[in-house]
């Protein structure tokens, strides 16, 4: 597996209560400078098997002791273990250093004969198969004589959702980017048949890179023990709650939980931005949709969301969400210079006597002077020489010349003025579709009737502004001119303004909808973030037919005819020559 670096793996909260942690005397002996280190190698299974003929192990949890383990104790001569975070329901989590690698990690310990060692095991197994970036990565899983541990990956530049939450709640930007992050990887855990059950925001991570990494996939379910008949619907539930407190720095049940107050009792569930002012209108309707409310939906009474599939979907329909703008620092105010003050800080008495003005230069004396005196005189006299020599050649020798006129000029060269470009009319437009898949070919007469409340559209897409080139390289119109014309301009009236939309045009030899744009003539291309584009061609092109190809479009949000993502509509198309 790839190294990472990887953060402290807490399984151990639930409900918000805060872990046990261990003990000095049990979790961290770095003050017992002379104790020996104990390798679990090979070489202890005589010393395992006479413990556990001294104390046989039983089946329940309460009974499995974990083994006696210390700052400085070694597992399988790599992994030596550094500090306790957790020691809890008979197993103990630990930051770690790998040996081998020389980077941190952390790994969960348990006795073999805990009751959930093989769970453990299975669970952690499953998850490094997934290699998820987005998920914290599974190292190591090992059953090693009497101890069963998992080594994880450790991000030492992590923040814990909880301290984010700690501080408030979090702006409307970065709480869609949680639950777009959170709700896409579930999704791909889910297809991959795996579930947390233990989602919560200890196990939620912000990097320093402003990435959220999910903690203890599985795993801390198998550690607790955790099972449910719905798992899907669980981790949606999970998410929920996560954006519910980021939107409001509350839990969203009665009990308080992870440092959070919960809701008032007996009220129900409220939306979030009935519980705090100026929350985000769609991201609290997504919340509770998430949540398990006894059927209770969000305000416009759209569907619950059941797995973390159709909550990921849902988050993709909201518009997007830009991050807030960097406040504006006023620079400094002008300090005026100090003035220079007396001694003692006080004016002096009596008027201030005038000040004799600087004494000028004493002149050059001796031989050097009276050379540099000459010297400079004699370039003067030259240049003032040159000068008016050049002046009067000027006035005696120019002869003069008969203005030109405008006509003159015309008449000598044989070319005409510019003539002043005309609009050309189109005779008819088709659908430019190589790929086979049209857009909507009823509507292609709309952008060139001269109408602005009429337009072409495309279909929504979710990739953008730039088109997948591997799904759909672009979409667009063949227009006729009737007959062969110069073409130098092309404005495009268009919908949605916004980041960005891209056209080229090309001159065809047909009224086409499938021919290859390689064996078409470019004319010219621009991009524009409004909601209209003008093109110019270098000079003009003999053109019948005009191929309008786009090839980027900006987002919009869902509107009645379709739904959110990147679109254009085609209003007017307006040819010069």
């Amino acid at each position: 597996m790839a190294e990472r670096s990887t953060s402290a793996v807490d399984v151990a909260r639930e409900s918000g209560q805060e872990p046990q942690t261990a003990q000095a005397e049990q979790a961290t002996a770095d003050a017992k400078a002379g104790a020996p280190e104990r390798d679990t190698g090979h070489e202890d299974t005589q010393h395992s098997e006479e413990e556990s003929e001294a104390e046989p192990p039983t089946g329940g949890a309460e009974s499995a002791t974990p083994p006696e383990l210390h700052s400085g104790h070694k597992l399988a001569r790599r992994y030596r273990l550094e500090e306790c975070l957790t020691r809890l329901d008979g197993f103990s989590s630990w930051r770690a250093v790998d040996e081998k690698l020389r980077r941190a990690v952390g790994v969960h310990l348990l006795p073999s004969e805990h009751p959930r060692a093989r769970e453990v095991l299975a669970a952690a197994r499953s998850t490094a198969l997934l290699s998820d970036p987005r998920f914290v990565q599974i190292l190591d899983a090992v059953e090693d004589n009497d101890l069963v541990y998992v080594v994880h990956e450790w991000l030492p530049d992590a923040t814990e959702l909880t301290t984010l939450l700690a501080a408030g709640p979090l702006e409307a930007h970065e709480a869609y980017e949680m639950v777009r992050h959170v709700s896409q990887a579930m999704a791909a855990a889910h297809r991959a048949g795996l579930s947390h059950l233990r989602l919560n925001p200890g196990s939620v991570l912000r990097t320093s890179t402003g990435q959220y990494r999910i903690r203890g996939l599985a795993v801390n379910a198998a550690l607790r023990g955790v099972t449910t008949e719905d798992p899907a619907r669980a981790d949606t539930e999970a998410i929920g709650a996560l954006l519910y407190a980021s939107l409001t720095q509350r839990w969203p049940y009665e009990d308080d939980a992870y440092g959070l107050s919960g809701l008032p009792k007996g009220v129900g569930l409220l939306p979030p931005d009935q519980v705090r002012a100026g929350v985000h209108r769609g991201l609290s309707e997504l919340s509770v949709r998430a949540l398990a409310n006894e059927g209770a939906t969000a305000s416009r009474q759209e569907p619950p969301c059941t797995t973390p599939a159709e909550l990921a979907a849902a988050v993709d329909e909201l518009p997007r969400i830009r991050p807030p703008e960097p406040a504006y620092t006023a620079p400094p105010e002008y300090q005026a210079p100090a003035f220079p003050q007396n001694p003692y800080g006080r004016p002096p008495a009596g008027p201030t006597p005038p000040q004799a003005p600087p004494a000028p230069p004493p002149p050059l004396q001796g031989r050097t002077g009276r050379a540099l005196k000459w010297g400079v005189s004699g370039l003067l006299i030259v240049a003032l020489g040159l000068g008016s020599w050049q002046l009067a050649d000027t006035f005696l020798d120019k002869s003069p010349e008969k203005p030109k006129s405008d006509s003159t000029i015309d008449k000598g060269s044989g070319e005409k003025a510019a003539a002043t470009p005309k609009q050309l009319p189109v005779k008819d437009a088709a659908e430019y579709y190589p790929d086979g898949t049209p857009q909507h070919t009823d509507q292609v007469g709309f952008t060139y009737d001269g109408k602005g409340d009429t337009y072409w559209r495309t279909k929504s897409y979710a990739d953008g502004p730039d088109m997948n080139p591997a799904f759909k390289k672009g979409v667009g119109i063949t227009y006729d001119l009737g007959s062969e014309k110069n073409l130098s301009t092309a404005s495009i009236d268009m919908l949605y303004p916004g980041d960005h939309t891209t056209v080229t045009l090309y001159a065809t030899d047909s009224l086409t909808s499938s021919a290859p744009l390689s064996g078409m003539k470019k004319i010219a291309d621009n991009s524009t973030s409004g909601s209209k584009v003008t093109i110019k061609a270098k000079k003009p092109v003999k053109a019948r037919y005009v191929v309008m190809w786009i090839t980027a479009m900006p987002y919009a949000a869902k509107d009645g005819f379709s739904g959110a993502g990147y679109k254009q509509a085609i209003t007017d198309v307006t040819f010069m020559g």
